[in-house]
């Protein structure tokens, strides 16, 4: 795991928390940016969700080629180099 860095913030009344600026822009969080809220034994996990753009990105990458895999699972690497370089990424 990572750095950890430790704040205090206060619940309103409203059940909201303040993410310190600091925070957000180390996560890159923007204003209707969506997180999601995870309880592990009783703490709370917030992660940032890709935005939509993230998500596009993403998926350009995946490589879009046509690719035979035969009955035991194997393909050939020069029909299909792009999904051979993707497989094995690390």
């Amino acid at each position: 795991m990572g750095k950890t860095n430790v704040i205090t913030a206060k619940v309103s009344s409203k059940g909201q928390i303040v993410i310190p600026v600091d925070l957000r822009k180390q996560m890159n969080l923007n204003n209707g940016d969506k997180v999601s809220i995870t309880q592990v034994n009783g703490e709370l996990l917030i992660k940032k969700m890709p935005s939509g753009l993230e998500w596009q990105n993403l998926i350009n990458q995946i490589p879009n080629e046509q690719v035979n895999i035969d009955n035991n699972g194997n393909y050939d690497a020069e029909e299909s180099p792009n999904f051979d370089k993707w497989m094995k990424e690390e």
